[in-house]
């Protein structure tokens, strides 16, 4: 092995040689972010659900602002209970006006709709046919963040001892959802902190060696999750980015420190003092480490090109939790180390130390050198027969679905849709703009009439509320006469009727259907009501749910090639630079594409139709659009940890011998224990995620740790040393690379 130190120290040397001489002023400077994450923590942060600037639906949703029927996402639907009154008795009657009054007097709430003194047409969409249950909908003021925030007040002030509440709609959706993510966020950590101890003790056989990586993962974790904070002041942030930041953070925290710690007590058994061995350490793994950092970071910028949609602010944020990591294992993790020293062997576990070197990882490195085609096609086929169920992806977002069936939204939208399945009809808006004035004038009104009947035509659309739809049997000449007739003569109920779908130059049209919200059927109809979009003068857009869910996806897929290009061109580049081959990184790109469609396959097998639901406790559905790109980018980067640690033994092998099938077997021997030692490590901190109760968060824990299993098994250890077998000297084409220069390479370089 070539040694680190030379006239020229490098800069990983000169950062090892000054941590060393000041480890109390860097474990102080660690000390001070510490605390100032901390109080980051305690100040708190505006998260919000995922959203997309410049999409179709949000601007249907802004048209349609103004009108009080414009949009349902503020609204919170509120069923009044109780068994032993009915809804014609003055008790219940006079309990629900109380109630709504005080309500109606909160600062956050804008209007109150409910059937308690209204006219009896009027009464009857509000009043179940069970007689014990009544219907209110409360409109809370703001955006989706003002109301979220305001809906705990609204619901304390719901509650009356006399009467039953539930409360669904999308506010008490977000807000149940917020909480659950924050409880998923804690219950995994404490699972993930003791699984990854487990692992660590194992590799490790010492306790002070096995706690080290821990404290520099919660350190990186803490520091990230503070970073999305503050970022979320600044930009639209997703609540799950904590989880997801998190589970990033915690997992390359740990792996960076596992392989520090690793090399530092190889260096010390060999004899060398505190400072030496820190040094080499930094020189070799510390610079791998910083490679691997760079890798993940790579893969992550890729979200950047998301650009208006939470998918960049996240990119950010798992950025910045790399960076801590990064920073950390480097800094802070050798200050303890140059404070243990020897030490760091302490706590010393009753069993054995085993030799990775020999044994089962050299029985397995001789048999797959020995038999590359039988090693090469098996696992081959393994890996893309997994991922067929991919080509049957569907897309949609969270909805209410995603909630666990106990939470009072869930068990409010069920409700809701047995006993009033009118209001709980999923709703498309159809926001029409007109060129200036009023929206409904004689013309406009019968342009919006035919518009309204050919919609109601449509397959799947069980009925249409708008300003021309006010009253059953009202044809196309009686709807032109009242938009000609002076506001004054029309009755009190139409006139607060047509009020809730104009705003300005717009008129609303709700459209019904009895589809779930991401059925295909659903977006079907968005589709079908995009195609003829004239009303008169005007045109409409389209928005809502579905609508919304459509636009994710197109937004995803418009922009995921440009991601994907630049993620594998610029790992790629790095790849060159650090290897001097050009077939090794294109082989590396060809690996990591093998363990993400295995992945994939897994997640569309999983959760889209519905295997394995009994197990893990979730309603199967379409994938998040968000979450196949934002594996894809993190994983990508997460791959190369390993890739980085096994090609460049392998390659200090081939510079030393250059003999390529000695290279290979010696490289899967040495480092084989140490990548699938790293692989459980991540593998336990991903499986803690899966336990969410949020499917979002359990698909991620569960895509993420299946193809770092696949990754560090299949792929590192079986099929990468296989491919390069059967390619020989072909791997290592490229410049720098020829059999007269590589004394010089191994003379001028210091291989990690």
């Amino acid at each position: 092995m070539s040694s680190p130190t030379s006239d020229a120290p490098s800069v990983f040397a000169r950062l090892a040689r000054s941590v060393y001489r000041h480890w109390r002023g860097v474990l102080g400077g660690g000390a001070v972010l510490l605390a100032l994450a901390v109080w980051v923590l305690l100040q708190g942060g505006h998260l919000t659900t995922g959203t997309i600037d410049g999409i179709e639906a949000s601007r249907a949703e802004a048209l349609a602002r103004g009108a009080a029927a414009g949009s349902n996402d503020q609204t919170l639907a509120v069923i009044f209970h109780r068994d032993d009154w009915t809804t014609d008795d003055p008790r219940f009657t006079q309990a629900v006006a109380s109630v709504l009054e005080r309500v109606q007097r909160l600062p956050e709430v804008e209007a109150v709709v409910s059937p308690v003194g209204a006219p009896e047409a009027f009464r009857a969409r509000f009043v179940a046919k069970t007689g014990h249950d009544l219907l209110a909908l409360v409109r809370l003021k703001g955006g989706e963040r003002e109301a979220t925030a305001a809906f705990p007040a609204v619901r304390a002030a719901l509650e009356d001892p006399r009467l039953q509440t539930t409360l669904t709609g999308k506010v008490a959706f977000l807000h149940a959802l917020n909480e659950l993510l924050a409880h998923d966020l804690l219950r995994a950590e404490l699972l993930s902190f003791p699984l990854a101890l487990l692992v660590l003790l194992w590799v490790f056989r010492t306790a002070v060696a096995a706690m080290l990586p821990l404290v520099v993962g919660g350190l990186a974790v803490l520091c990230g999750v503070a970073g999305v904070l503050l970022l979320s002041r600044v930009t639209n942030m997703a609540q799950y980015t904590l989880n997801v930041v998190s589970l990033i953070g915690l997992g390359v925290a740990i792996d960076y420190s596992l392989f520090i710690v690793s090399r530092f007590r190889s260096e010390l058994a060999e004899g060398l003092t505190t400072e030496d061995a820190l040094a080499r350490t930094l020189d070799t793994t510390g610079r791998a480490v910083a490679f691997s950092g760079l890798a993940v970071t790579v893969g992550l910028a890729g979200l950047l090109f998301f650009r208006g949609s939470y998918l960049s602010a996240m990119g950010l944020g798992g950025a910045l939790v790399v960076a801590f990591a990064v920073l950390f294992a480097l800094t802070v993790l050798p200050a303890l180390l140059s404070w243990l020293g020897p030490r760091v062997d302490r706590g010393r576990l009753p069993f054995a130390h085993t030799n990775r070197r020999g044994g089962a990882w050299h029985a397995l490195a001789t048999w797959v050198m020995r038999h590359p085609w039988w090693v090469l096609v098996p696992t081959l086929a393994l890996l893309l027969a997994m991922g067929l169920p991919f080509r049957r992806l569907e897309l949609a977002a969270t909805d209410i679905t995603a909630l666990p069936a106990h939470t009072e939204a869930r068990q409010g939208a069920e409700t809701l849709a047995r006993l009033f399945p009118r209001e709980a009809a999923t709703r498309v808006l159809v926001a029409v703009e007109f060129p200036s004035g009023n929206p409904l004038t004689p013309e406009r009104a019968g342009a919006l009439f035919d518009a309204s009947r050919r919609i109601a035509s449509l397959p799947g659309v069980v009925g249409v509320e708008s300003a021309v739809d006010l009253a059953p049997g009202m044809d196309r000449a009686t709807v032109q006469q009242m938009a000609a007739a002076p506001p004054q003569a029309l009755p009190p109920e139409l006139m607060a009727a047509r009020a809730a779908y104009l705003t300005g130059n717009v008129a609303v049209l709700q459209v019904l259907t009895s589809q779930a919200p991401s059925s295909r059927e659903a977006r079907d109809l968005v589709r079908e009501l995009r195609v003829d979009r004239a009303v008169g003068d005007g045109r409409w857009v389209v928005g809502g749910q579905t609508a919304t869910d459509v636009d994710a996806a197109a937004f995803v897929k418009h922009h995921t090639p440009a991601a994907v290009g630049f993620v594998m061109g610029m790992t790629c580049a790095v790849l060159f630079v650090l290897l001097r081959s050009v077939v090794l990184p294109l082989k590396a790109l060809l690996m990591n594409l093998l363990s993400l469609t295995g992945s994939f396959g897994a997640l569309v097998w999983i959760f889209q139709e519905g295997h394995l639901h009994w197990l893990l406790r979730f309603e199967p559905g379409p994938i998040e659009p968000s979450l196949p790109i934002l594996l894809f980018c993190t994983l990508f980067g997460l791959s190369m940890d390993y890739e980085v640690l096994l090609l460049s033994r392998i390659r200090e092998e081939w510079l030393r011998t250059g003999d390529n099938t000695h290279a290979v077997a010696e490289g899967l021997e040495q480092t084989g224990g140490l990548i699938t030692s790293a692989a459980a490590i991540m593998v336990a901190v991903f499986a803690a995620f899966s336990l969410a109760s949020v499917v979002v968060v359990k698909a991620m824990g569960l895509g993420m740790a299946i193809a770092v299993a696949l990754d560090a098994t299949l792929v590192r250890v079986l099929i990468v040393p296989a491919m390069m077998r059967l390619m020989g000297d072909l791997n290592w084409w490229g410049p720098g690379h020829s059999l007269r220069s590589r004394a010089r390479v191994k003379e001028r370089e210091v291989v990690p």
